[in-house]
């Protein structure tokens, strides 16, 4: 005798659901303190000797090789100098951004000037830091100049988020504005007799 039942069983899947909506955000949040995380031991690493303008030097001319061109040495040395400080302009926008979207509080994007600032002040603390560490590797120099310019690149991170969010927002305001003229039945006139 087999007995069965209409009846679904309840599942406890079911009971842990609002606990699991909580747990979602931290979730979320962690991965991104760790992204970061990893983003500034990334900048530490490149401020090694194994990094220094040496071996970007080298990387250029074999890249150069590699696609067939010739540069005389003043050139190469410009165009160096030239990719090293385009990639502390990029690597601390990078860490800025990753550093905004960490301290905000909630998963929507949006612009917070105060999160802005934090950002800016701590990735160039945390320049400071690198080049102070750099004064202790052989073949790298400290630079006050070099810290600057990471600033700058978190300040200009900023102002990226600024305007894509101001955009998002536009661009919302828009989406339901059309949305809600969408919905409003026309007018009927009354024509008279």
């Amino acid at each position: 005798m087999t007995l069965s039942s209409p009846r679904k069983p309840p599942t406890i899947a079911s009971n842990n659901r609002p606990f699991a909506g909580r747990r979602r955000p931290w979730i979320r949040r962690s991965i991104r303190w760790v992204i970061t995380a990893c983003w500034a031991v990334l900048i530490y690493e490149l401020s090694t000797a194994s990094f220094g303008s040496s071996f970007t030097e080298w990387l250029l001319s074999e890249i150069l090789n590699l696609l067939g061109l010739r540069l005389s040495p003043e050139t190469l040395r410009l165009l160096n100098f030239s990719v090293r400080k385009l990639a502390h302009l990029t690597e601390y926008a990078i860490f800025a951004q990753l550093l905004y979207i960490s301290l905000l509080a909630s998963d929507e994007w949006e612009w917070r000037p105060r999160t802005a600032l934090w950002s800016v002040l701590i990735a160039g603390a945390y320049s400071l830091t690198d080049e102070f560490h750099q004064l202790f590797v052989p073949s790298r120099t400290a630079s006050l100049a070099d810290c600057a310019l990471d600033t700058t690149g978190a300040g200009l991170a900023m102002l990226v988020v600024y305007v894509v969010t101001r955009r998002l927002e536009a661009n919302q305001t828009r989406r339901v504005a059309r949305k809600e003229a969408d919905t409003v039945e026309p007018s009927k006139d009354i024509v008279g007799e």
